[in-house]
């Protein structure tokens, strides 16, 4: 049969409204996960926003918080700055043990904690752009990456100093020429070879101990790859939005079958690698990807929080996945109270159901329940 001209126009909208419909029908078909929440199970020594969280295999639990007394000393023409997160061990069941790396010269601006397979603890660190490696007692191994000599001056009155949390003005390349598409230019968000990372926002490894780090936070879209001994390898990934391209790292996880999880927020999807970087997947339909994780056991599962931003209560919730993206379900909103939650930039997952949440907005870490 043809069909006249109105003919199509009828079509065209009975399809656009069939495939609404459907997409409408599979949001809503997102199971919701029953669970409980306990907001108060940790007490911080001092509050501040809650950038990572962490456990080890004795059950203790890490929070690098964006806490302390950050310190800036004016020199002639440029400002050092020290200080301004602090980094907390408690025990199993919330009481503390100890702070770690105090005075240490990489704790400036917390990003993420995270602790490997050997219960060495590491942290990331937007503002000193390092990643340190601590052992299980808190002794300093590791370090990766260089410290900014100092950060920019107020150029005058009237004008706002660039914060490190805020967009910088020129999103092609960091201060100093540090990041961006490296010395002399080039593919844009691809970096530098080597640890010069310009605001890295997560850390996971490989079962061989590789390390890879996401420098994905400022104008770098790349992950670097390291040995176990702090040897570059190989960098991939460059700013765009195709098969391999990233549009702001926020996190990233790895699985016992060896992939790579890299969640890809702005491109709002989360992409798969083998551990040589090279493409396999992609999972979409979880909202704006920040915080990820892969839960231990025999059966793994991926976390994504579809995190809220800072002038909204819209999101809020976290997916619970099967490694080849299949949603099984999600859970929770954005809010202040507890069993909500607040701009989540961390999620610890040792256990498929037993979930630990760090929350920028709400400072604080919860404890997350899901009812089997």
């Amino acid at each position: 049969m043809k069909l006249s001209g109105s003919g199509h126009r009828v079509a065209a909208s009975l399809l656009a409204f069939a495939l609404a419909a459907g997409a409408t029908l599979l949001a809503q078909s997102v199971t919701e996960i029953a669970y409980d929440a306990n907001a108060d199970f940790v007490t911080l020594p001092s509050y501040g926003e809650v950038a990572g969280v962490a456990t080890n295999s004795r059950g203790h639990i890490f929070v690098y918080a964006r806490t302390g007394h950050g310190v800036a000393t004016l020199g002639d023409e440029r400002t050092f700055y020290h200080g301004g997160s602090r980094l907390f061990e408690f025990d199993q069941n919330g009481k503390l043990v100890k702070e770690i790396g105090q005075g240490v010269y990489a704790v400036n601006f917390a990003q993420q904690v995270r602790v490997d397979p050997q219960d060495n603890v590491w942290i990331v660190d937007a503002g000193s752009n390092q990643v340190v490696k601590f052992d299980a007692d808190g002794r300093f191994q590791l370090v990766l990456g260089r410290k900014p000599e100092n950060i920019p001056v107020r150029p005058g009155a009237g004008v706002p100093a660039r914060q490190i949390d805020v967009t910088r003005e020129n999103p092609s390349g960091g201060e100093g020429g540090r990041g961006g598409g490296g010395r002399g230019g080039g593919t844009p968000g691809a970096g530098i070879n080597g640890d010069t990372f310009n605001r890295p926002s997560d850390v996971t490894w490989d079962r061989a101990g590789n390390v890879y780090i996401a420098d994905g936070f400022g104008p770098n879209n790349r992950i670097a790859k390291f040995t176990k001994d702090g040897d570059f390898v190989k960098t991939f990934g460059h700013t765009g939005s195709g098969q391999g391209e990233f549009n702001g790292i926020r996190g990233l996880a790895s699985d016992a079958a060896g992939n790579l999880y890299v969640a890809d927020a702005g491109n709002k999807r989360i992409q798969v690698f083998d551990m040589d970087g090279t493409f396999k997947s992609q999972i979409g339909g979880v909202g704006t990807p920040q915080a990820i994780c892969v839960s231990g056991g025999a059966t793994q599962y991926l976390y994504s929080s579809n995190s809220n931003d800072p002038e909204s209560t819209a999101n809020g919730e976290i997916y619970k996945l099967r490694l080849n993206g299949q949603i099984v379900g999600k859970f929770g909103r954005a809010g202040k109270m507890p069993k909500e939650f607040g701009m989540v930039n961390a999620i610890d997952c040792r256990t498929e159901n037993d979930l630990i949440v760090g929350e920028v907005w709400n400072w604080r870490a919860q404890k997350v329940t899901l009812r089997r």
